[in-house]
């Protein structure tokens, strides 16, 4: 049930993007740093444990001293109540491995881990607006 609710919701997401598609490339300052992108890390909790043993584990593999790595920032930090954390990162392209080496080690056994690219719609759709596109 959980899954598909967050299926649905991604699902309106793209739907709702859909009107900033645009035939040719895409013009406008839509990145801020160009070297760096953004990394979305959802960690799950796992809900055969209650939060003081998902704790326990993330404090004995280090989790809060690892991650994010050295270079790499936090952009947002949220918490779906009942579902885990979800952690969006700046990441420059050198520094992906190292995401993944902290996230291995310092989260694995406290939360399952999923990551997903993202881009800052907020900023095409403001960009479409002043623009008039």
């Amino acid at each position: 049930m959980k899954k598909t609710k967050l299926v649905a919701a991604a699902l309106i997401m793209v739907l709702g993007s859909l009107s900033l598609a645009q035939d040719g490339p895409m013009t406008g300052p839509l990145l801020e740093d160009e070297e760096a992108f953004l990394l979305t890390v959802y960690l799950k909790h796992d809900q055969t444990m209650n939060i003081a043993q998902i704790n326990e584990i993330a404090t004995q593999n280090r989790l809060n001293e690892i991650f994010p790595p050295e270079g790499v920032e936090i952009v947002d930090h949220y918490v779906f109540m009942g579902i885990g954390q979800v952690i969006v990162l700046r990441v420059p392209p050198n520094r992906l491995r190292m995401v993944n080496v902290a996230i291995e080690r310092g989260a694995w056994g406290a939360y399952q881990t999923e990551f997903y690219p993202t881009y800052d719609l907020a900023a095409a759709r403001i960009y479409q607006q002043q623009s008039g596109q």
